[in-house]
């Protein structure tokens, strides 16, 4: 954000890694395989806890997971699982440690980009909510992607983390 510049923010608190966030991520267009397959998996981490734990550990999240490249993901076995529960930086949990190796494995298997499929799904414009209460916690559109993507064999996505 530019020095000067008034920011709205939404009432997330004052977390300094959640102000970041807000300031220069959410809400913007994201693009790109390797960016989505990390969004995906620090989502499913996030689930069930606040997505301030996992911003706060995110840069721990990108060293373990090699940037969250698919190819490098898809290649870990049981070692990187020992190794990933092993390490107190990221939030560890058997079940999302595997979803994340198994997500980038069917991602690498697509007939198409993983930015594609996921794009393919984006709803038409809209307005801006005017308040947190006219944010949905799901929409259509990210209830026919959780559809499509658990049909291709993704985990830990479900239509919140779609949307």
């Amino acid at each position: 954000m530019a020095a000067g510049t008034d920011v709205v923010r939404c009432p997330w608190g004052d977390d300094p890694a959640m102000t970041e966030y807000h300031d220069t991520e959410w809400g913007r267009e994201l693009r790109g395989d390797t960016e989505l397959f990390e969004r995906m998996s620090l989502e499913a981490f996030q689930s069930g806890l606040s997505w301030a734990i996992v911003l706060r550990k995110r840069d721990r999240f990108r060293e373990v997971f090699d940037g969250f490249d698919p190819e490098a993901v898809a290649r870990f076995g049981e070692d990187d699982v020992l190794r990933l529960l092993a390490d107190a930086g990221i939030i560890r949990n058997r079940l999302k440690i595997e979803a994340t190796i198994s997500n980038a494995r069917t991602l690498l298997d697509l007939d198409e980009s993983f930015s594609d499929v996921l794009w393919s799904f984006a709803p038409a414009p809209r307005p801006a909510p005017t308040s947190f209460a006219d944010v949905p916690a799901t929409t259509p559109e990210s209830v026919a992607m959780a559809k499509a993507l658990k049909k291709r064999g993704f985990r830990f996505f479900g239509p919140t983390t779609a949307y």
